[in-house]
């Protein structure tokens, strides 16, 4: 019966896609300190600022795929950075119900600021593992990343 049980159950603590889930979690929200200190940002608001900094103009179903976050959450994120004049929206020449999204000069000033941060962050996060240790999670992602990306 024990063993049945067992069978039965799923350790959460030891289920890969779970560990990976608390593990994204955990390194965004030490992250997430970094742009709410600075700038008071969400994480829905520094995915934006960060996605429009990295590719210039994107429609919001483009940053949404980037990013992997809920249209509702890009349309809020969206209308705040817009609220605070750090992007623009131009409708489609072609189709007025997209939108191209652009950072202002006073988003990109902001953007610009947080790179060398972010970029410090990875470090000092890397910085935790071993030179093996780093390897190994850098290729791990990528070649669950590759895995997943081809089905």
């Amino acid at each position: 019966m024990e063993q049945a049980m067992e069978a039965d159950t799923l350790e959460l603590e030891s289920f890969l896609p779970y560990r990976l889930y608390r593990l994204a979690d955990a390194v965004s929200r030490e992250f997430s300190r970094v742009y709410k200190d600075r700038h008071g940002l969400t994480r829905p608001e520094w995915r934006t600022l960060a996605g429009l900094g990295q590719h210039g103009t994107m429609t919001a179903t483009a940053l949404g795929e980037q990013s992997a976050m809920h249209k509702t959450k890009v349309s809020r994120a969206v209308a705040e950075l817009e609220r605070r004049r750090w992007l623009t929206r131009k409708p489609d020449e072609k189709d007025r119900r997209i939108e191209h999204l652009t950072l202002t000069g006073a988003g990109l000033a902001a953007y610009r600021e947080m790179v060398p941060l972010a970029k410090a962050f990875e470090r000092e996060l890397l910085g935790r593992l071993s030179a093996e240790e780093r390897m190994a999670i850098v290729s791990g992602v990528a070649a669950l990343e590759t895995a997943l990306a081809s089905g």
